[in-house]
């Protein structure tokens, strides 16, 4: 055949060939996109430091191990309310010419999926001191440590951010963790990962939901694992035995709240969150019942599981208890 005679000619018609497919596969569909799919009225611009901590936040390799994408499945509800949609995506632009700021969904969940980190962890002195040494928060993490982001000196100056890191973690007891200027950024980015809410209001449906446990009928009060329940949502923070850490989380082993006989405040917290110890450097609790909608029994038996450890001995609370207060609450 000619065209496998003349090199010019099979050239031509490949390189053809291939503009075609790009515009029909690339370029075309990726218009409709954007003709189709604006940002959400609600979706928060990014903050300039936000925008320098997302470029940190692909430059240091986070998104191989961590999605920004809310499936729509049930397994995925920890994540966000609602699975993720084009909208979500739609306001990613060229930082320039030659770059493109990726759409940063991950293919990998070697760490917890960030959809909703913002609003999940929400607190600065958490995610500082969880970037410099992560076992520092999660004992178990495999996460690298990202140390080069700090400096560590023997004395601070005004304007200097001090990282409460557990001595633990320190050669001497005299150093003191400071963030640099990219540790901020990275955490400002962290902190504008927010999932926003739907113009209508109506969340599109998770599916394959959990079924029910085989035995559990229907009327029964449902039994739930306080520890387990704890270990999901608040030891992060305070840690496996309650001690919390030094200057950045309190204890609850031996709390006065958590060992009061009247459970209002400590429901109040759980649902609403708590910034009234920021003032001795602790940082702000994040509404954690709220944002992981957990139920009145959940609550219940997380109460119930720091009344009852690491010496604490405090009056155990109902289901029945705990929902009346959350009305009473409810922000």
């Amino acid at each position: 055949m000619e065209l496998f005679d003349n090199h010019k000619t099979l050239y031509s018609t490949a390189l053809g060939l291939f503009l075609v497919l790009t515009l029909g596969v690339a370029i075309l569909p990726a218009i409709s996109n954007e003709q189709n799919n604006a940002p959400l009225p609600d979706a928060p611009v990014l903050s300039e430091d936000a925008v320098k901590g997302k470029a940190l936040f692909v430059a240091n390799g986070c998104v191989a191990c961590h999605t920004q994408q809310v499936r729509n499945v049930e397994m995925d509800k920890i994540w966000g309310g609602r699975p993720g949609i084009a909208a979500d995506y739609a306001d990613n632009h060229r930082t320039d010419l030659l770059h493109n700021t990726a759409t940063l969904m991950g293919t990998e969940r070697t760490g917890p999926d960030l959809t909703n980190v913002g609003k999940r962890q929400p607190s600065r002195d958490w995610q500082l001191v969880h970037l410099f040494n992560p076992r520092t928060v999660v004992e178990q993490s495999i996460m690298p440590a990202y140390s080069w982001l700090f400096t560590i000196k023997d004395s601070v100056q005004e304007g200097d951010v001090v990282v409460n890191v557990p001595e633990a973690f320190l050669t001497s007891t005299h150093q003191k963790v400071v963030a640099t200027r990219e540790a901020l950024q990275l955490v400002a980015y962290l902190q504008s990962l927010q999932q926003v809410q739907l113009p209508d209001g109506k969340n599109p449906l998770f599916l394959y939901k959990r079924e029910q446990v085989a035995g559990n009928k229907e009327g029964a009060v449902e039994e739930f694992d306080g520890a387990a329940l704890y270990a999901n949502n608040c030891q992060s923070c305070h840690q496996p035995n309650g001690e919390g850490l030094k200057g950045a989380f309190p204890p609850l082993k031996g709390s006065k709240i958590v060992l009061n006989d009247d459970p209002e405040l400590m429901v109040d917290i759980i649902m609403n969150g708590y910034s009234g110890r920021v003032q001795e450097g602790f940082g702000e609790m994040p509404a954690v019942g709220t944002l992981n909608k957990l139920s009145a029994g959940e609550v219940a038996a997380i109460m119930n599981h720091e009344r009852s450890s690491w010496g604490n001995n405090g009056r155990k609370v109902t289901e029945a208890q705990v929902k009346a207060i959350m009305e009473k609450v409810k922000k």
